[in-house]
């Protein structure tokens, strides 16, 4: 069978001269209610994580006393993870085509987790992260929770990688106040 030149003007070029890829991008198959739904439960993790992450840099910046060394290194470790985890969990927002809180304003607004000082001593500054990481665990599950429903196993998986690691430092910590 010989190919004619009409043959040719009516195959599509490109993906783009399909009619479906020029309409509207879908967002992965969720329904705008459940992209709405795994947005606000990220939003709500990422403004705690971020309250958190601040903590542990004022932490690594003031921790004074014996405990110096030993804290002061194992705080900048955790800050680090943290910041990784935050813009993780930003970049996962916008995977949904929504837009990741941003400005400390609306994080403190929304994060159960609070400021605290800077001239704590160095047990009640870990007596803190502690309490921090029991929060952000409770977050943490309610956005697999979510996941799970939504059949979303890629931020089910990113959130569980957060969760065996906070448990790990949690873990870690209680054992540094038991000496």
């Amino acid at each position: 069978m010989q190919t004619t030149e009409n043959d040719i003007q009516n195959v599509p070029q490109t993906q783009l001269d399909n009619r479906l890829a020029k309409s509207k991008p879908i967002k992965l198959g969720w329904s705008t209610e459940e992209t709405e739904r795994i947005s606000i439960v990220l939003n709500e993790l990422l403004a705690n994580y971020s309250v958190h992450y601040q903590k542990l840099r004022n932490y690594h910046w003031n921790v004074k006393g014996s405990d110096f060394f030993d804290l002061h290194l194992e705080f900048e470790e955790q800050y680090n993870e943290a910041r990784e985890n935050i813009d993780v969990i930003a970049e996962r927002i916008r995977v949904f085509g929504k837009t990741p809180l941003s400005t400390m304003r609306d994080y403190l607004e929304i994060s159960e987790i609070k400021e605290t000082t800077t001239d704590l001593k160095s047990d009640i500054m870990v007596r803190e992260i502690l309490s921090d990481y029991r929060i952000l665990l409770q977050y943490m599950f309610s956005v697999v929770g979510v996941a799970i429903d939504q059949n979303d196993s890629g931020t089910e998986e990113m959130t569980k990688k957060f969760i065996n690691s906070i448990e790990k430092h949690h873990w870690m910590l209680s054992a540094f106040l038991s000496k």
